[in-house]
Protein backbone atom coordinates (compact mmCIF):
# COMPACT_ATOMS: atom_id res chain seq x y z
CA UNK A 1 0.00 0.00 0.00
CA UNK A 2 1.50 3.28 -1.03
CA UNK A 3 1.55 6.36 1.16
CA UNK A 4 -0.22 8.21 -1.67
CA UNK A 5 -3.21 5.94 -1.34
CA UNK A 6 -3.45 6.64 2.37
CA UNK A 7 -3.67 10.36 1.81
CA UNK A 8 -5.91 10.24 -1.24
CA UNK A 9 -9.09 12.38 -1.28
CA UNK A 10 -12.05 10.64 0.28
CA UNK A 11 -9.90 8.13 2.12
CA UNK A 12 -11.23 9.03 5.61
CA UNK A 13 -14.79 8.35 4.48
CA UNK A 14 -13.81 5.02 2.89
CA UNK A 15 -11.81 4.15 5.98
CA UNK A 16 -14.73 4.84 8.32
CA UNK A 17 -17.10 2.94 6.03
CA UNK A 18 -14.77 -0.08 5.96
CA UNK A 19 -14.26 0.18 9.70
CA UNK A 20 -17.98 0.07 10.32
CA UNK A 21 -18.52 -2.83 7.90
CA UNK A 22 -15.80 -4.93 9.54
CA UNK A 23 -17.04 -4.12 13.03
CA UNK A 24 -20.62 -4.90 12.06
CA UNK A 25 -19.41 -8.20 10.61
CA UNK A 26 -17.73 -9.08 13.91
CA UNK A 27 -20.90 -8.27 15.85
CA UNK A 28 -23.07 -10.22 13.43
CA UNK A 29 -20.84 -13.29 13.69
CA UNK A 30 -20.81 -13.07 17.49
CA UNK A 31 -24.57 -12.74 17.88
CA UNK A 32 -26.07 -14.57 14.89
CA UNK A 33 -24.06 -17.77 15.35
CA UNK A 34 -24.93 -18.09 19.05
CA UNK A 35 -28.15 -19.45 20.49
CA UNK A 36 -28.21 -16.80 23.24
CA UNK A 37 -26.93 -14.07 20.93
CA UNK A 38 -27.15 -10.65 22.56
CA UNK A 39 -27.72 -12.19 25.99
CA UNK A 40 -24.03 -13.11 26.15
CA UNK A 41 -23.21 -9.41 26.40
CA UNK A 42 -25.36 -9.31 29.53
CA UNK A 43 -24.74 -12.77 31.02
CA UNK A 44 -20.96 -12.65 30.99
CA UNK A 45 -20.52 -9.51 33.13
CA UNK A 46 -23.60 -10.42 35.19
CA UNK A 47 -22.17 -13.80 36.21
CA UNK A 48 -18.74 -12.29 36.92
CA UNK A 49 -20.32 -9.57 39.05
CA UNK A 50 -22.43 -12.09 40.98
CA UNK A 51 -19.37 -14.22 41.76
CA UNK A 52 -17.23 -11.33 42.99
CA UNK A 53 -20.14 -9.81 44.91
CA UNK A 54 -20.77 -13.13 46.70
CA UNK A 55 -17.08 -13.70 47.49
CA UNK A 56 -16.41 -10.22 48.82
CA UNK A 57 -19.69 -9.61 50.66
CA UNK A 58 -20.81 -13.05 51.82
CA UNK A 59 -17.59 -15.05 52.22
CA UNK A 60 -14.99 -12.45 53.21
CA UNK A 61 -15.31 -9.39 55.38
CA UNK A 62 -14.92 -6.62 52.80
CA UNK A 63 -13.39 -3.31 53.81
CA UNK A 64 -12.86 -1.87 50.33
CA UNK A 65 -15.12 -0.19 47.80
CA UNK A 66 -18.35 1.70 48.33
CA UNK A 67 -21.98 0.88 49.05
CA UNK A 68 -23.91 -0.46 47.26
CA UNK A 69 -20.99 -2.70 46.40
CA UNK A 70 -22.69 -4.40 43.46
CA UNK A 71 -23.03 -1.05 41.65
CA UNK A 72 -19.45 -0.13 42.61
CA UNK A 73 -18.28 -3.46 41.18
CA UNK A 74 -20.29 -3.54 37.95
CA UNK A 75 -19.51 0.08 37.01
CA UNK A 76 -15.83 -0.90 36.61
CA UNK A 77 -16.26 -4.55 35.65
CA UNK A 78 -18.18 -3.75 32.45
CA UNK A 79 -15.44 -1.54 30.95
CA UNK A 80 -12.87 -4.12 32.12
CA UNK A 81 -14.64 -6.77 30.02
CA UNK A 82 -14.30 -4.40 27.04
CA UNK A 83 -10.61 -3.82 27.77
CA UNK A 84 -9.82 -7.49 28.39
CA UNK A 85 -11.67 -8.76 25.32
CA UNK A 86 -10.13 -6.14 23.03
CA UNK A 87 -6.55 -6.71 24.20
CA UNK A 88 -7.03 -10.46 23.89
CA UNK A 89 -8.21 -10.05 20.30
CA UNK A 90 -5.32 -7.70 19.46
CA UNK A 91 -2.94 -10.66 19.76
CA UNK A 92 -4.72 -12.34 16.83
CA UNK A 93 -5.77 -9.22 14.89
CA UNK A 94 -3.58 -9.90 11.85
CA UNK A 95 -3.29 -13.68 12.01
CA UNK A 96 -7.05 -14.19 12.05
CA UNK A 97 -7.56 -12.40 8.72
CA UNK A 98 -4.06 -12.73 7.28
CA UNK A 99 -5.26 -13.13 3.70
CA UNK A 100 -7.40 -9.99 3.83
CA UNK A 101 -4.69 -8.02 5.60
CA UNK A 102 -2.23 -8.84 2.79
CA UNK A 103 -4.62 -8.29 -0.11
CA UNK A 104 -6.63 -5.19 0.83
CA UNK A 105 -5.49 -1.64 0.14
CA UNK A 106 -7.12 -0.07 3.20
CA UNK A 107 -4.78 1.01 6.02
CA UNK A 108 -3.84 -1.98 8.17
CA UNK A 109 -4.67 -0.07 11.34
CA UNK A 110 -8.30 -0.83 10.57
CA UNK A 111 -7.77 -4.41 11.78
CA UNK A 112 -6.99 -2.99 15.20
CA UNK A 113 -9.62 -0.26 15.26
CA UNK A 114 -12.45 -2.58 14.26
CA UNK A 115 -11.75 -4.63 17.41
CA UNK A 116 -11.89 -1.50 19.56
CA UNK A 117 -15.16 -0.45 17.94
CA UNK A 118 -16.91 -3.83 18.00
CA UNK A 119 -15.92 -4.53 21.62
CA UNK A 120 -16.93 -0.98 22.51
CA UNK A 121 -20.38 -1.56 21.04
CA UNK A 122 -20.61 -4.75 23.10
CA UNK A 123 -19.80 -2.67 26.18
CA UNK A 124 -22.68 -0.33 25.35
CA UNK A 125 -24.93 -3.37 24.89
CA UNK A 126 -24.00 -4.55 28.40
CA UNK A 127 -24.90 -1.27 30.12
CA UNK A 128 -28.50 -2.43 30.84
CA UNK A 129 -26.96 -4.67 33.52
CA UNK A 130 -25.73 -1.58 35.36
CA UNK A 131 -29.00 0.30 34.79
CA UNK A 132 -31.03 -2.59 36.20
CA UNK A 133 -28.99 -2.83 39.41
CA UNK A 134 -29.13 0.93 39.93
CA UNK A 135 -32.90 0.90 39.42
CA UNK A 136 -33.39 -2.06 41.76
CA UNK A 137 -31.28 -0.36 44.41
CA UNK A 138 -33.34 2.82 44.20
CA UNK A 139 -36.59 0.87 44.50
CA UNK A 140 -35.89 -1.68 47.25
CA UNK A 141 -33.04 -0.24 49.35
CA UNK A 142 -34.31 1.10 52.68
CA UNK A 143 -30.97 2.09 54.19
CA UNK A 144 -30.23 5.67 53.03
CA UNK A 145 -26.48 5.03 53.39
CA UNK A 146 -26.69 2.32 50.72
CA UNK A 147 -28.92 4.09 48.22
CA UNK A 148 -27.09 5.09 45.06
CA UNK A 149 -27.85 8.52 43.63
CA UNK A 150 -27.12 9.26 39.98
CA UNK A 151 -25.63 12.74 39.75
CA UNK A 152 -23.81 15.17 37.49
CA UNK A 153 -20.92 12.69 37.28
CA UNK A 154 -22.87 10.97 34.51
CA UNK A 155 -21.31 13.56 32.18
CA UNK A 156 -17.92 11.96 32.81
CA UNK A 157 -18.91 8.62 31.23
CA UNK A 158 -18.44 9.77 27.60
CA UNK A 159 -15.02 11.10 28.62
CA UNK A 160 -14.19 7.71 30.14
CA UNK A 161 -15.26 5.94 26.94
CA UNK A 162 -13.16 8.31 24.83
CA UNK A 163 -10.09 7.86 27.05
CA UNK A 164 -10.45 4.08 27.04
CA UNK A 165 -10.78 4.14 23.25
CA UNK A 166 -7.55 6.15 22.94
CA UNK A 167 -5.75 3.74 25.27
CA UNK A 168 -7.04 0.66 23.45
CA UNK A 169 -6.15 1.99 19.99
CA UNK A 170 -2.62 2.66 21.22
CA UNK A 171 -2.32 -0.79 22.78
CA UNK A 172 -3.74 -2.41 19.65
CA UNK A 173 -1.25 -0.67 17.37
CA UNK A 174 1.49 -1.86 19.71
CA UNK A 175 0.39 -5.42 20.48
CA UNK A 176 -0.98 -6.56 17.10
CA UNK A 177 2.25 -6.25 15.06
CA UNK A 178 4.48 -7.41 17.92
CA UNK A 179 2.44 -10.62 18.29
CA UNK A 180 3.04 -11.39 14.62
CA UNK A 181 6.78 -10.89 14.97
CA UNK A 182 7.07 -12.64 18.36
CA UNK A 183 4.62 -15.54 18.73
CA UNK A 184 5.17 -16.04 22.46
CA UNK A 185 3.75 -12.58 23.16
CA UNK A 186 0.22 -13.92 22.67
CA UNK A 187 0.46 -16.13 25.76
CA UNK A 188 2.45 -13.50 27.63
CA UNK A 189 -0.32 -10.98 27.03
CA UNK A 190 -2.90 -13.39 28.44
CA UNK A 191 -0.83 -13.80 31.62
CA UNK A 192 -0.38 -10.04 31.97
CA UNK A 193 -4.14 -9.52 31.63
CA UNK A 194 -4.81 -11.96 34.47
CA UNK A 195 -2.42 -10.12 36.75
CA UNK A 196 -3.68 -6.74 35.59
CA UNK A 197 -7.23 -7.53 36.73
CA UNK A 198 -6.08 -7.50 40.36
CA UNK A 199 -3.72 -4.56 39.78
CA UNK A 200 -6.63 -2.49 38.46
CA UNK A 201 -9.16 -0.83 40.81
CA UNK A 202 -12.17 -2.99 39.96
CA UNK A 203 -12.95 -4.80 43.22
CA UNK A 204 -11.43 -1.90 45.17
CA UNK A 205 -10.63 1.78 44.71
CA UNK A 206 -7.18 3.36 44.41
CA UNK A 207 -7.71 5.17 47.71
CA UNK A 208 -8.15 1.78 49.44
CA UNK A 209 -4.49 0.96 48.77
CA UNK A 210 -1.96 1.58 51.56
CA UNK A 211 0.86 4.14 51.39
CA UNK A 212 3.07 4.07 48.33
CA UNK A 213 0.84 1.44 46.70
CA UNK A 214 -1.83 4.13 46.31
CA UNK A 215 0.53 6.35 44.30
CA UNK A 216 1.76 3.43 42.21
CA UNK A 217 -1.82 2.28 41.62
CA UNK A 218 -2.71 5.67 40.19
CA UNK A 219 -0.11 5.12 37.45
CA UNK A 220 -2.27 2.34 36.05
CA UNK A 221 -3.96 4.19 33.15
CA UNK A 222 -7.19 2.33 33.86
CA UNK A 223 -7.35 3.75 37.41
CA UNK A 224 -8.38 7.24 36.34
CA UNK A 225 -10.60 5.90 33.55
CA UNK A 226 -12.53 3.57 35.86
CA UNK A 227 -12.81 6.40 38.38
CA UNK A 228 -14.71 8.37 35.72
CA UNK A 229 -17.05 5.42 35.10
CA UNK A 230 -17.92 5.49 38.81
CA UNK A 231 -18.43 9.25 39.05
CA UNK A 232 -22.20 9.11 38.29
CA UNK A 233 -22.73 7.03 41.44
CA UNK A 234 -19.74 7.76 43.69
CA UNK A 235 -18.64 11.39 43.18
CA UNK A 236 -16.46 11.16 46.30
CA UNK A 237 -14.12 8.91 44.31
CA UNK A 238 -12.85 11.97 42.39
CA UNK A 239 -9.06 11.76 42.04
CA UNK A 240 -7.43 14.47 39.86
CA UNK A 241 -4.00 12.83 40.05
CA UNK A 242 -5.29 9.48 38.76
CA UNK A 243 -7.21 11.22 35.97
CA UNK A 244 -4.24 13.33 34.85
CA UNK A 245 -2.02 10.25 34.88
CA UNK A 246 -4.55 8.28 32.81
CA UNK A 247 -4.80 11.04 30.19
CA UNK A 248 -1.03 11.40 29.84
CA UNK A 249 -0.38 7.65 29.76
CA UNK A 250 -3.18 7.01 27.25
CA UNK A 251 -1.76 9.64 24.91
CA UNK A 252 1.75 8.25 25.40
CA UNK A 253 0.60 4.71 24.61
CA UNK A 254 -1.22 5.99 21.50
CA UNK A 255 1.92 7.79 20.26
CA UNK A 256 4.14 4.79 21.03
CA UNK A 257 1.71 2.39 19.37
CA UNK A 258 1.52 4.55 16.21
CA UNK A 259 5.32 4.71 16.02
CA UNK A 260 5.79 0.95 16.50
CA UNK A 261 3.01 0.20 14.01
CA UNK A 262 4.65 2.32 11.31
CA UNK A 263 8.02 0.68 11.91
CA UNK A 264 6.67 -2.89 11.83
CA UNK A 265 3.95 -2.68 9.17
CA UNK A 266 6.12 -3.93 6.29
CA UNK A 267 7.91 -6.68 8.31
CA UNK A 268 4.48 -7.88 9.50
CA UNK A 269 3.16 -8.15 5.93
CA UNK A 270 6.21 -10.20 4.99
CA UNK A 271 5.73 -12.45 8.02
CA UNK A 272 2.07 -13.05 7.18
Amino acid sequence: MSHTAVGAPGTPRRYLHSLWLLSARDLKVRYSTSVLGYLWSVLDPLVMSAIYWFVFTQVFHRDVGEEPYIVFLISALLPWVWFNAAVGDFTRAFKKDARLVRSTSIPRSIWVNRIVLSKGVEYLFSLPVLVIFVAVNLVIEKNPDQVVHVGWGLLWMPVAILLQTVLLVGLGLLIAPLCVMYVDLERTTALILRAMFYATPIIYNVTDLPGIAQTLGAFNPLAGIFMLYRMPFFPEQWNPFALTTSVLMSLFVLALGAWVFRRLERPVLKEL
